[in-house]
């Protein structure tokens, strides 16, 4: 499976895992696995053969042939991969800064969403791309160090809980796939990525904004307050995957992105609101 910038082996023979990537990555290049093709991260979703299999099954997560964690119910099966996937990524690539975020773009200037678990961001990204924005990543930025140029990493808008049932009722020709009840994270659905994103998941881009986004159901319907160069620096230093990893690269990539960027935080408790914003 191609999912620009990489190449995804997935092997499972669950129906639940096949059905939603079937779904989902539907709009996504599917190759037929040949040996010699080489493939950036070899997955494996699978059933644990133990006695619980038989009053109370799980499923594992495989990344060559090792199972880095514990198993999870089997109905988790499909957000097993996602999650899985997105520890492969941020474990295993220092080519390039990753930061914790959502990016969309739009007349060629990106958007940069960092945040923690909870924050709104993938909310606010799913309604950004439901509304014409391109959308890069719900996940994570991933920047070139050298050209500092933001690459798009295509895959399905991860929602939770009440983010569900708001996107659905806002954009209902939205696609989204099964939902999944009492993971780690509550109720999980994920929303199948534009055609036309995946078909330019080729085209990078580069940043021209920050914005720390913050989802307050007790606070005014929107709530813009402009941030400086520095502690913007220290923000999404602090949702990095690796920047600790790759020193003063990510530094100097990370001022250079930055200086050419507004940046801001925003407050939101009306999604609309927000839109409206950003239609600006």
């Amino acid at each position: 499976m191609n999912i620009d910038p990489f190449v995804v082996r997935l092997e499972s023979n669950i129906s639940a895992v096949l059905q939603s990537v079937k779904l989902l990555y539907k709009s996504h290049q599917f190759q037929e696995y040949i040996s010699p093709v080489f493939c950036d991260f070899h997955i494996k979703v699978d059933k644990v053969k133990n006695l619980r299999y038989f009053y109370k099954p799980q499923v594992q997560f495989y990344f060559d042939g090792v199972a880095p964690f514990k198993p999870l119910p089997f109905s988790q099966a499909y957000p097993f991969f996602e999650w899985g996937l997105n520890w492969c990524i941020a474990n295993h690539t220092f080519q390039y800064l990753l930061i914790h975020a959502a990016v969309v773009e739009k007349d060629g200037q990106a958007l940069i969403m960092p945040g923690q678990p909870g924050a709104g961001k993938s909310t606010l990204c799913a309604a950004l791309v439901c509304t014409g924005w391109r959308l890069l990543s719900d996940e994570m930025a991933m920047i070139d160090m050298e050209s500092k140029e933001l690459i798009p990493i295509v895959r399905p808008v991860n929602l939770k809980n009440e983010s569900i049932s708001l996107i659905k009722t806002t954009f209902p020709k939205a696609e989204f796939g099964e939902s999944f009840f009492d993971t780690l994270k509550g109720t999980v659905s994920h929303m199948r990525p534009p055609v036309d994103s995946v078909r330019n998941a080729a085209k990078r881009t580069v940043a021209k904004r920050i914005v720390f986004p913050r989802f307050d159901r007790s606070a005014n319907a929107i709530s813009l307050k402009s941030l400086s160069k520095g502690p913007t620096l220290l923000r999404v230093a602090e949702n990095s995957f690796n920047y600790n990893v790759l020193g003063n690269q990510a530094f100097n990539a990370l001022c250079d992105v930055i200086q050419d960027c507004r940046c801001d935080e925003l407050i939101y408790s009306d999604l609309n609101k927000a839109l409206e914003y950003f239609s600006k």
